[in-house]
């Protein structure tokens, strides 16, 4: 009869337990550090897992996820799975290892981060709307997407997305909640002030507060590797868009405006303000243009061309051409996907307005980016 066979960590274990991801950091819990035990003895699995903290939010889907993949092995009849905790030191080496440094990594020589700063003129325009549905779009695609919800005083963008879990902080490190795309393997990561307050609770800043809160976002916030950071701005010229210029000089500035020339007026100063920051508007996008009736009618309500004149305008003031990415049609699924927390280029793809969404997506994050200055990974 063959002697039992136990080592601590099984060969045959780790491989399968390197298919589990953990839900927030997005690696296998194996380069993490967090498989403490692997040992198989006859059939019997006996693993040992470590979260980052007590208290872990998603301790149930680890768990779930661990014991899946262990009992799919056929030598496995058994699993007995105990779960702890890391210590301080193991989360010291952790943050090491991901390279958490509390400096911005979107400033850092070589980061190949697009950030688009969506901002308007005005209130009520579609602003957040438009960021939740493009960051989807984007995550559809495959990309790793994070937006930083900039709007303080009035934070909508977990809401839209659908987003009820807050942060998990691990020492001086947060870790931003995660939404997955439902198709196309894609991310998005996302922060915001409304995830650390009451619902009900108002937030009553004045701009030193709104600066070091912004600041606190691009350093204590752990994104990871992202493709595209998005920040949803507050409407107008104010303190936070000062600081995100400040904070995130490269950022690129969507502009979002409706047709209503009232819009497009205030809209025009919003985009003027790059010539002061030195930052470049990549585009507009027209929301709320003209809804299509049951009919086959088309009605403006909101007037009709004034994306075409915003593009116009900003190109004679700013000395480049300004392209109108997107007319987003005035549609009931796009507000009921805002209201169910469901963007509609994920819940009703086949409608106009998420088709537009979704170009303007394509063109953002198509566009060639030179790689002059960015080191490459091989040495001569």
């Amino acid at each position: 009869m063959q002697p039992m066979q136990t080592s601590h960590l099984n060969e045959e274990l780790l491989a399968a337990l390197a298919t589990v991801i953990d839900p927030e950091l997005r690696q296998p819990i194996t380069e993490l550090g967090m498989v403490d035990r692997a040992e198989l003895t006859g059939s019997v699995a006996s693993i040992r897992v470590l979260l980052t903290i007590e208290g872990c939010p998603l301790r149930s889907t680890i768990e779930a996820d661990v014991r899946a993949t262990v009992s799919a092995l056929e030598q496995v009849s058994e699993v007995e799975l105990e779960v702890s905790y890391m210590s301080p030191d193991q989360r010291a080496a952790l943050r090491q290892k991901l390279g958490h440094t509390k400096q911005n990594p979107f400033t850092a020589p070589g980061s190949l981060t697009r950030i688009f700063a969506v901002a308007s003129g005005k209130g009520g325009v579609g602003k957040s709307s438009a960021t939740a549905n493009l960051a989807a779009a984007c995550a559809s695609m495959g990309l790793s997407v994070g937006i930083i919800d900039a709007d303080v005083h009035g934070f909508s963008i977990p809401g839209l997305l659908g987003i009820t879990a807050g942060p998990t902080r691990m020492d001086d490190m947060i870790i931003p909640p995660v939404v997955e795309a439902p198709s196309g393997g894609g991310v998005i990561k996302v922060i915001s002030i409304g995830m650390f307050v009451k619902p009900d609770q108002p937030v009553a800043w004045r701009g030193p507060m709104l600066h070091r809160a912004l600041e606190q976002f691009l350093t204590d916030v752990h994104f990871g590797h992202l493709d595209v950071l998005f920040l949803d701005l507050p409407p107008g010229t104010g303190d936070i868009a000062i600081s995100m210029a400040q904070l995130l000089p490269h950022a690129e500035i969507l502009l979002v405006s409706t047709p209503q020339l009232a819009a497009v007026d205030v809209a025009q100063r919003a985009g003027t303000l790059s010539l002061q920051t030195e930052q470049r508007v990549i585009g507009v996008l027209e929301n709320m243009a003209a809804m299509q009736l049951p009919d086959g009618t088309t009605l403006p309500l909101f007037g009709e061309g004034g994306g075409a004149v915003l593009t116009e305008s900003l190109g004679r003031a700013l000395g480049y051409e300004v392209p109108l990415l997107g007319s987003v049609p005035l549609e009931v699924a796009l507000r009921e996907g805002g209201d169910a927390g469901t963007p509609v280029v994920w819940g009703a793809p086949e409608t106009a307005a998420a088709q537009e969404l979704v170009k303007t997506a394509q063109a953002l994050t198509h566009r060639p980016r030179g790689l002059a200055g960015a080191p490459l990974p091989f040495t001569v």
